[in-house]
C-alpha cells in the first residue's frame, strides 16, 4: 500500500492519492460522518461564483468540489497534482475542465482567475506558503481566495475527543471503505500536525493576501479562510483576524 508521510514528498503524496481516487469521495463522506457535504456547501457560499467568473479549484481531486461553481455559471478549472484523481474525475464529470498542476508551480498566467479556492488539499502541499504565494500570482487584483482546511476545535474537551477519533477510529473505518487505509493514517497525522486557525491566517497574510479572516465550521474541526488579492496601487497588506 502507498501512503505519504509528514515530509510530504510530492511523488509520495501524488501516488497515495492515485491509489485511493476511485473511492475517495465515498470515504470522505463516511469518515466525516456526512459533514463533508455541509463543508462543500459552505465553500460554495464563500466563493459566491457568478456567471462568467473565472474560478480555479485547486486540489480538486475528482472534481466533486467544482460542481457548484459550474452550476453557478462560472468558468472553472479543476486542477490537481494526482493524475489518478484526474482520471476518475474526467470519467465521472466529462463536462468539467481538468488540468494537472503542482500548487507551488501553477501552469497558469498571472491574474488568470477571479477566485482561487482549495479545500482539504493545502495541508498536503510540501511548501504551503509558496503555494499561497503562487495562488496570489494567478489571481487578478481584487480577486478572492477561499481555503477550507482541517483546523483545531475551539472547545478543549471536544478537541480531546476529536484527536482520539482521528488516531483510533479513522484507520479501522477507512479499512471498510477503501483499499488503502494507510492513506488515512497519514490523513489523521497530517491533521494533527497542521497549524491552527490563527497561524494559517497569518501565513496567508504573509504570502501577500489582504483582509485574511476565517470562520469555524463544526466547532473548529474545519476552518473556512477568506482573503483578497491587493488592488493595483492599493494600501498593502491587512491584518489577519476572525471573520
Amino acid at each position: 500500500m502507498t501512503r505519504a508521510f509528514l515530509d510530504k514528498k510530492p511523488t509520495d503524496v501524488a501516488a497515495m492519492f492515485d491509489g485511493v481516487a476511485e473511492k475517495y469521495d465515498l470515504a470522505n463522506d463516511v469518515l466525516s460522518l456526512g459533514q463533508a457535504r455541509l463543508w462543500r456547501r459552505a465553500v460554495a457560499r464563500a466563493v459566491a461564483a457568478r456567471p462568467g467568473d473565472r474560478v480555479l479549484d485547486l486540489g480538486a481531486g475528482t472534481g466533486t468540489s467544482s460542481l457548484p461553481f459550474v452550476e453557478a455559471g462560472a468558468k472553472v478549472v479543476s486542477c490537481d497534482f494526482s493524475t489518478g484523481m484526474l482520471r476518475v474525475g474526467r470519467r465521472r464529470y466529462p463536462h468539467l475542465v481538468f488540468a494537472a498542476g503542482d500548487a507551488t508551480r501553477l501552469p497558469f498566467r498571472d491574474a488568470s482567475f477571479d477566485v482561487v479556492t482549495i479545500s482539504f488539499a493545502l495541508r498536503n502541499v510540501q511548501d504551503h506558503p509558496a503555494a499561497l504565494a503562487e495562488m496570489l500570482r494567478v489571481t487578478r487584483p481584487g480577486g478572492r481566495l477561499v481555503v477550507c482546511e482541517f483546523s483545531s476545535p475551539t472547545f478543549s474537551p471536544f478537541r480531546t475527543v476529536y484527536n482520539e477519533y482521528l488516531m483510533r477510529a479513522i484507520p479501522p473505518v477507512a479499512q471498510s471503505v477503501t483499499s488503502n487505509p494507510e492513506a488515512y493514517v497519514y490523513l489523521a497525522e497530517s491533521i494533527r500536525a497542521w497549524p491552527d486557525q490563527a497561524e494559517l491566517a497569518g501565513t496567508i497574510r504573509r504570502a501577500g493576501w489582504e483582509r485574511a479572516a476565517w470562520r469555524n465550521l463544526t466547532g473548529g474541526i474545519v476552518a473556512l479562510h477568506r482573503a483578497f488579492a491587493p488592488q493595483v496601487g492599493g494600501a498593502g497588506r491587512a491584518g489577519a483576524g476572525r471573520g
